[in-house]
């Protein structure tokens, strides 16, 4: 099975194959059965914030909550114990299912692939310095499309969070010198300078802080992340 077998060429639904684990590594998460604690994430709290599984959710959805309306105060999740690192010749393929409600001033914002770090957002920035992500630290609910590598950066169009309204947002990275944004399965925007393609191990990471004035609370479906061996 190849990477386009399970990208974005096509879907596979019901189970996969065991033989596309002799072409990818894949890792993901439908937040179904286990509680987020014990699942190799590492979950961080900006004074505030809780990522908890909804209850009354179909098929699985976690809560990400800044449980706060003060500015920067929020939550973090990242799955340290998946690492993607972008290599020549290799291709990486993340998404993820999302809506954000309470969203009137928007959220400081991050879903993607960033390296280990417990700071992604800090000061009203994205301050990590290696990541390839859709962010937000404004209040108008704008997703940039962005990747960093060694603090180098570059931002193109991403799209913008429409209040409680789920949006699928997808990123390709091609080799060392490629990445793609898309948005429910369409291509938005591209990024092809290898000063922006990040070569340090990167974690699917997910944030969700105050812009102020609300609370917002990210509703995370799933999110799947995928690379060629």
């Amino acid at each position: 099975m190849s990477f386009q077998d399970i990208g974005y060429v096509s879907k596979v639904s019901g189970v996969l194959s065991p033989r596309q684990y002799v072409s990818t590594f894949i890792d993901g998460d439908d937040f179904m059965l286990t509680p987020v604690t014990a699942e190799d994430y590492v979950i961080t709290q900006s004074s505030a914030g809780t990522a908890a599984l909804d209850a009354s959710a179909e098929n699985g959805v976690i809560l990400l909550d800044c449980a706060s309306s003060t500015v920067v105060q929020g939550i973090q999740m990242q799955r340290t114990s998946a690492q993607f690192k972008p290599k020549a010749g290799r291709e990486i393929y993340f998404e993820c299912r999302l809506k954000v409600a309470d969203s009137a001033t928007g959220p400081q914002f991050f879903a993607g692939l960033a390296e280990v770090d417990t700071t992604i957002i800090a000061a009203s920035a994205v301050s990590t310095a290696n990541h390839i992500a859709f962010t937000s630290i404004s209040t108008d609910n704008i997703l940039l499309a962005n990747a960093e590598k060694g603090g180098v950066g570059d931002t193109t169009t991403g799209t913008t969070l429409v209040e409680a309204t789920y949006v699928v947002l997808g990123i390709k990275v091609s080799g060392l010198d490629k990445i793609t944004y898309y948005v429910d399965g369409v291509a938005v925007s591209e990024i092809d300078t290898t000063a922006n393609v990040p070569i340090v191990a990167l974690a699917p990471s997910f944030v969700c802080q105050s812009s102020g004035t609300t609370d917002p609370i990210v509703h995370l479906d799933y999110w799947i992340c995928q690379q060629t061996r």
